[in-house]
């Protein structure tokens, strides 16, 4: 019998009694990161990294039923041996790894190989099974290196300033932001919207070092935010409030960006395939790394994706989840808030 099943709540470890990641309550539910196609709430117990309980708590008002990990250390829960392991998705994120009977199962919810510098460096897991994401398990998604993808985006706000445009960055609260605020910061004041300023604060008060960014209010002036970097979420990319400043140029950043069809996406200016997923190259590297008996394949491009490990020999079969829908697109109420 197998560490997990994969049942209509989730992915379940019956040895253990808890879940991970559930799409419906469930008494006891290890977290493996924050976005919000992982985090449902209304369960009684949760378990997540330590970095993770703020982003509960920020997002979702959970405290008091949360219990938290640091990386690399063990517990038992009904005879499990369970450990969290840096996945480099978003920072607190996690590879759930299972122990029993000499059994090894790692369930590492959405993960990167390329360390983005600030999220914790992803840490491959020998393992017996491992869950694996496909976001991104096509050829034609292969990332170049950030610090190029970097070079690009200042580039663009260099020439919009320029020209008198306002730079917009479109980017998820959780993750994408952070990420671009920690390697663009010191060429252009950054602002951010609430949603994002709210997490920042967050971040810090645990211990995070995040650079000083400044929040939108009403008070600030649009020939102010003319002159910096504006970051919001995908919500707010077809607003009012963008609308109305001063030349907006958006530019999203999505590994969705890396194809045509993408560039096109809400009729952006500019596109930046920044990805805070594994690219094919990466998800092959990562799934080796593991020297997997079995891979389970989750979602996006689960079919391909799992064609392809059995035809190089590495056993697979993908399976249905209700993971894919990340972060802003379906969080709440308070990523659609305009700027009055």
């Amino acid at each position: 019998m197998g560490l997990i099943e994969f049942t209509n709540r989730g992915i379940y470890c019956k040895q253990g009694n808890f879940y991970i990641d559930p799409w419906h309550p469930v008494d006891y539910a290890v977290t493996t990161h924050g976005h919000a196609d992982h985090v449902k709430w209304g369960n009684k117990n949760y378990l997540c990294h330590d970095l993770t309980k703020p982003i509960l708590k920020q997002r979702y008002g959970l405290e008091d039923n949360v219990q938290t990990l640091p990386y690399n250390k063990e517990i038992d829960i009904n005879g499990v041996k369970l450990s969290l392991f840096p996945a480099g998705h978003v920072i607190g994120s996690s590879q759930i790894r299972l122990e029993y009977k000499g059994e090894i199962c790692v369930v590492s919810g959405d993960y990167k190989v390329e360390y983005d510098g600030i999220s914790t460096e992803f840490e491959p897991v020998k393992c017996h099974t491992f869950v694996s994401e496909s976001t991104f398990g096509l050829p034609i998604y292969t990332w170049q290196p950030q610090e190029l993808i970097f070079e690009q985006i200042i580039n663009w706000v260099t020439d919009n300033n320029t020209k008198g445009k306002t730079s917009i960055l479109v980017a998820y609260s959780l993750g994408k932001a952070q990420r671009l605020i920690k390697n663009l910061a010191g060429a252009f004041p950054i602002y951010v919207h609430n949603s994002i300023a709210n997490l920042n604060e967050a971040f810090v008060e645990a211990g995070v070092d995040l650079p000083e960014t400044i929040r939108i209010t009403p008070e600030i002036k649009k020939d102010e935010l003319q002159k910096g970097i504006v970051i919001i979420p995908p919500v707010l990319a077809d607003g009012r409030w963008v609308k109305n400043l001063q030349q907006p140029a958006i530019g999203v950043c999505s590994g969705w960006m890396a194809v045509r069809a993408g560039r096109r996406w809400r009729s952006a200016d500019a596109g930046f395939a920044l990805s805070d997923h594994a690219d094919w190259r990466g998800l092959l590297l990562a799934i080796k790394a593991t020297q997997a008996e079995k891979v389970f394949v989750t979602h996006g491009s689960t079919a391909v994706f799992s064609k392809y490990l059995n035809e190089i020999g590495i056993s697979s079969a993908e399976v249905t989840t209700k993971y894919g829908a990340e972060d802003d697109e379906v969080i709440g109420e308070e990523n659609k808030e305009e700027i009055k």
